[in-house]
């Protein structure tokens, strides 16, 4: 079928032409409403119950991790050592009977 004829594509829908920008029907005996702005459907409130959500995800990630780690010699001195309250646990010396040398 030929380009110019208005019909063409799967079933005549014309998927590269622009629908009109026609106005929501907006009825005055309606109540008087406002569609909050949104990016994808998601709007302010949604998005900061969101990020509070994954604030606490990722507070709870680190903090596992950091304990989780905290056998590496490394992570032990530089960072648990350092803690103000619980740092004095992570102290680990040798007595010197243990020692081999």
């Amino acid at each position: 079928m030929p380009v110019s004829s208005g019909l063409s594509g799967h079933h005549g829908a014309q998927t590269w032409t622009q629908r009109p920008d026609y106005k929501t029907y907006k009825s005055p005996f309606g109540p008087d409403y406002q569609i909050r702005k949104n990016f994808h459907g998601i709007d302010i409130k949604t998005a900061g119950r969101f990020g509070i959500t994954m604030a606490g995800f990722g507070v709870a990630t680190g903090i596992f991790a950091l304990f989780f780690f905290s056998d590496v010699p490394k992570v032990r001195k530089d960072i648990m050592q350092k803690l103000p309250i619980i740092g004095d646990l992570f102290v680990r010396e040798i007595p010197p009977s243990d020692n081999p040398f």
